[in-house]
């Protein structure tokens, strides 16, 4: 793969120091649109919170459970659109976060396990005019056989991939982290939950979210990470990287002493 290849070195800034790669649901929105579906017109809370505990013990792929979750929503998409963007809110802190990135020239990519017409949708309802400065790697959605997306059970999800996450956010980052040393930027991802799991090694720093299961398989699997609550912390974070007060491999370091500590919120 060749850095033509790789976007984020390109749009919308030429040969960015930083990329800021971050998961959606959950972690730039305070509530997960996939979750608040399937809990409010899905299968509900119990089944989705069971599939997330099969994940990350191993009984399940995150495929195989996500696909049950979208499957029991019988709503038309667009109805679905529509229910979403009046509903999910964004992280109070992000669009400080996101504005002092594009001044500071730090491309921020979204990898996603949803779909991308509802991330868009609510990232233009949210975010405004800048939105489309927000790269998007996720899913799809398409219409199951004689049937339209428009239609009650017309839709049904469209994996990024073939792998057991459906989409393997790993495969986006890794180029970037292979790149040689003189060219390479430092990686930086925020996320919360399972859909993260594949991502959770291919940074320089990751933040995982405070309470929530992502930290529970990096201490598991003994992965580097810092606590983020919300933006504020991450953009107050990734400001002192930015200007040499703090390296990654301290901040990487903060997550275990924290957690050791009792302190994110498990």
């Amino acid at each position: 793969m060749t850095r033509s290849d790789l976007p984020a070195l390109h749009t919308p800034f030429e040969n960015p120091k930083f990329i800021f790669f971050t998961d959606f649901d959950g972690t730039i929105t305070l509530q997960d649109s996939n979750d608040f579906m399937t809990d409010n017109i899905g299968f509900g809370g119990e089944k989705r919170r069971q599939g997330n505990k099969d994940v990350l013990g191993n009984k399940e792929t995150f495929r195989e459970s996500f696909r049950k979750m979208m499957d029991s929503v019988k709503t038309p998409y667009p109805e679905c659109i529509d229910y979403l963007v009046k509903n999910i809110k964004l992280d109070p802190y992000f669009n400080e976060y996101f504005q002092w990135a594009l001044k500071n020239k730090i491309p921020t990519v979204i990898l996603s396990s949803g779909m991308e017409p509802v991330i868009r949708a609510i990232l233009k309802n949210l975010v405004g005019p800048d939105h489309d400065k927000l790269d998007i790697i996720s899913n799809h959605v398409e219409a199951r056989e004689g049937k339209s997306i428009d239609q009650e059970g017309g839709w049904k999800i469209k994996y990024h991939d073939e792998s057991d996450f459906g989409h393997d956010k790993s495969l986006t980052i890794r180029p970037y982290g292979n790149l040689p040393a003189d060219q390479r930027p430092t990686l930086f991802y925020a996320g919360d939950g399972v859909s993260d799991l594949s991502a959770a090694r291919e940074t320089d720093l990751l933040f995982a979210k405070k309470g929530h299961d992502l930290i529970k398989y990096c201490v598991t699997e003994n992965i580097p990470f810092t606590v983020f609550e919300d933006w504020s912390s991450i953009l107050d974070s990734v400001k002192k990287i930015v200007a040499g007060e703090k390296t990654v491999q301290d901040a990487a370091q903060e997550g275990d002493e924290l957690y050791k500590k009792g302190e994110v919120g498990l």
